[in-house]
């Protein structure tokens, strides 16, 4: 058979390689060479429909090294596609160079140009569109991924480049990376130690970066990481500054100050040349310590769903033919995406921007973790905190469900208790019995799970008020309910050690503290009232919640108390202080809520209010 370029794709004449047939790829075979492009790629063997090998096994590895498969953040730009080549990873990734090729890009993003994801109407035309076009000499191939595995059902997936920068905007102009360089100064000589920090103690507990490659990238091309990236990733760690044996002992440069930089850069990135690194910016600013604006994150977190949507980060990629190193990194942004969409829809009050049925990323197992064997205690924890979130979306739904369907609710109740029923091991005694602790992140787990559980108390507590059928007696055994739940949340707040405090915790869970409270004085002004506010056992825990808060709160600086100390401080001192009812009469006039007491309506601030000054 020639060698050469002229061959046509599915020519009867000359065939391509049986691979090829079955990547559906573009077979061409180049002058003084055995196997064709995509083969050598691949490192498959070359084999023709007449069963004769054109080439030796070319195994990756006996003949080169697998590349360290670098950050999403890499800015390297992506090899040219040959010509008239359609539709396999090596348009996105380039060949392999050989064992010392460290630079190999993640096949989704470049310099100039970002992936778009083509909607479901239009595949099947692209498809077709993309197969005609490389039967022609000189065709414009279009990227398209396809399923590889044997038997998958999933459609291709088709992306087209789109120009990431915007029309007039000068290619040389940096925003990001002026704002990088202030905090770089401002974190010397200490930054690779904030880095260090970030991938052993926070990474393992929600996986958003590769560590071995990302190392590898810090420490040998830091010019070509996303610089909103590495500000964000900066910016987070200067929480746990005061935790580290080493920085404890130098100053720590103002937090908000370098928090403004850094947010100030991921919006300068997603203006000018948004991508995957942008996404992760965007994760670590929300899951940053202290919580301080409410309407920015709910807008940087949209922005960070459609930029995902955008890229295909919504679609399953296993049965993608991409390097797994890639799948598993595009599932670990969705996962972040996921848990940050739905707990912060939780504290905030507002409805998700992902929906189920628009998404079918599986979720976590120790299969897609690929630092698994390193930081398997606190990966374990991670996948049970996404299961979790899982359960958490099916309360959501009922929250937030506006208009009235005929499908019958979800059982809640039974839907968690089916989540800790799949629990073993020391996860279970996480959630079962509160102990474990010690495990990275097991008490942000565990005050996750009792987060959920008082949601769905209340969620009954205001089912059985609307009930045509309520009785006291039923009503009085929800209410214990719910209050024996937030008695576990006080409980799990006062057995908080500095080690726990210095742990990994979602910056959300602060306001499952602000919840408590405000559910305990319920409590007290609608049961406990008539005996007077001072004698309120709902009271007292609230206060004893307070008073284990305020102590992290002076001892450790823990940031996650000061929402809660400054809403409602002053709110359980007064109440605590006031009088019992004067006579019968007020006791048979006591109101479900509060409008008489008309002194909480000043002491109430808005739930925001205090970010306002923070």
């Amino acid at each position: 058979m020639e060698s050469g370029d002229e061959r046509p794709y599915r020519s009867h004449t000359k065939p391509a390689c049986n691979p090829c047939r079955r990547r559906k790829s573009r077979c061409k075979l180049e002058p003084q060479t055995a196997a064709c492009l995509m083969c050598r790629a691949h490192g498959t063997e070359c084999t023709f429909p007449n069963g004769q090998a054109r080439a030796t096994p070319q195994k990756r590895s006996s003949t080169v090294t697998a590349p360290t498969i670098p950050h999403p953040a890499v800015r390297t730009p992506i090899a040219p596609p040959q010509e008239h080549a359609v539709g396999t990873s090596a348009q996105f990734s380039g060949l392999i160079q050989g064992q010392n090729d460290q630079d190999t890009p993640l096949s989704l993003e470049a310099d100039d140009d970002n992936p778009h994801i083509l909607g479901p109407a239009v595949t099947g035309d692209t498809h077709i569109l993309a197969d005609y076009l490389s039967n022609i000499p000189g065709g414009q191939g279009i990227r398209e991924i396809r399923p590889v595995e044997p038997g998958s059902s999933s459609s291709p997936v088709i992306f087209t480049k789109v120009q990431k920068r915007p029309l007039g905007l000068l290619v040389g102009s940096s925003p990001a990376l002026e704002k990088l360089q202030t905090i770089e100064k401002l974190v010397e000589p200490f930054g690779p130690r904030l880095i260090d920090l970030y991938l052993n103690k926070v990474n393992p507990c929600l996986p958003l970066l590769d560590e071995r490659s990302f190392r590898a990238q810090y420490m040998n091309a830091r010019d070509r990481i996303s610089p909103a990236l590495l500000a964000c990733l900066y910016a987070h760690m200067l929480t746990y500054w005061q935790h580290d044996p080493v920085l404890s002992r130098e100053r720590c440069p103002d937090v908000r100050f370098v928090w403004n930089l850094a947010i100030e850069a991921a919006c300068a990135e997603l203006h000018a040349s948004p991508g995957i690194s942008t996404i992760k910016a965007i994760l670590l600013d929300i899951g940053g310590r202290p919580t301080t604006s409410i309407i920015g994150n709910g807008v940087r977190l949209g922005s960070a769903v459609a930029l995902c949507h955008s890229l295909g980060l919504n679609r399953n990629p296993l049965p993608w033919d991409i390097p797994p190193a890639e799948k598993h990194l595009r599932m670990k942004i969705w996962w972040s995406v996921l848990l940050h969409d739905r707990w912060l829809s939780h504290a905030y009050g507002t409805p998700p921007h992902i929906r189920r049925s628009q998404y079918d990323v599986p979720l976590p197992i120790p299969d897609y973790l690929s630092d698994w064997d390193q930081n398997s205690r606190a990966n374990a924890v991670f996948i049970e905190l996404m299961n979790l979130t899982d359960v958490l979306d099916c309360c959501l739904e009922h929250v937030y469900s506006i208009r009235s369907t005929q499908v019958p609710p979800r059982n809640l109740e039974l839907e968690l208790n089916k989540w800790i029923d799949s629990l073993t091991g020391d996860i279970r005694k996480i959630i079962i019995r509160g102990s474990n602790l010690a495990i990275p992140g097991a008490t942000n787990l565990r005050l996750a799970y009792l987060a959920i559980r008082l949601l769905l108390r209340r969620i009954d507590l205001d089912r059985e008020k609307r009930s045509p059928d309520s009785n006291p007696e039923q009503m009085a055994n929800r209410v214990m309910e719910a209050r024996r739940t937030a008695e576990d949340i006080v409980v799990l707040v006062q057995e908080l050690g500095e080690a726990q405090l210095s742990d990994f915790w979602m910056p959300v869970v602060a306001f499952t503290f602000s919840a408590t409270v405000t559910f305990l004085i319920r409590c007290a002004l609608e049961t406990e009232r008539a005996a007077g506010l001072a004698q309120s056992g709902s009271l007292r825990m609230a206060n004893d919640l307070l008073v284990s808060l305020r102590s992290h709160q002076k001892n450790l600086s823990w940031d996650l108390a000061d929402i809660c100390l400054a809403q409602h401080s002053e709110v359980i001192e007064r109440l605590l202080s006031s009088e019992p009812p004067a006579n019968k009469a007020d006791e048979t006039s006591v109101e479900p809520l509060v409008p008489d007491m008309t002194f909480l309506q000043d002491l109430f601030p808005s739930t925001w209010d205090i970010l306002q000054i923070m």
